[in-house]
């Protein structure tokens, strides 16, 4: 089961001096899941978790963000691919009585992630956690910041 906690969007584009209305969607095969717009905010704050439970943790999960229109087409405001396999490669060791807070494994930037910043997989709970900020690509500025979290399915339905 991936939770994913969509947090906020920092310094996203301004075009034609209007400030936007940004939304973000998640995409992973056939699941949609979609934040509401926060109106005229570059900086805006989400704070919308969702669960998946992932059958195949190779499938790419593709984040972008649009700003709402009323009237017309939502307009493309940038877009970022990530991977869970980290995530789920980490939660496979399954490290009974490490201590909350361990960091397993840390993530560069590179040319092949839109990592803006490291990103740590933290051991909490006995569940794997990561927080990441991704730069948007096929933009001029943009970032967007998550918390990814993997637990197996019993511990998820355990604690809800």
């Amino acid at each position: 089961v991936l939770t994913i906690l969509v947090k906020r969007g920092i310094n996203l584009s301004v075009r034609d001096g209007r400030i936007r209305d940004p939304y973000v969607v998640i995409k992973m095969g056939e699941k949609r899941l979609k934040t509401r717009a926060v109106i005229r905010n570059v900086n805006p704050d989400w704070d919308k978790d969702f669960t998946i439970v992932v059958s195949d943790p190779c499938q790419p999960i593709s984040l972008t963000v649009y700003d709402q229109y009323k009237f017309n087409l939502d307009d493309k405001m940038g877009d970022a691919d990530f991977d869970i396999r980290p995530l789920v490669e980490v939660a496979k060791m399954n490290p009974n009585g490490l201590p909350n807070g361990t960091v397993s494994t840390i993530i560069l930037p590179s040319i092949s992630n839109c990592l803006a910043e490291e990103s740590s997989l933290v051991w909490k709970d006995n569940r794997v956690m990561q927080d990441m900020r991704l730069r948007l690509k096929n933009i001029d500025c943009g970032e967007v910041e998550l918390q990814l979290e993997w637990s197996d399915c019993f511990s998820y339905y355990k604690r809800s």
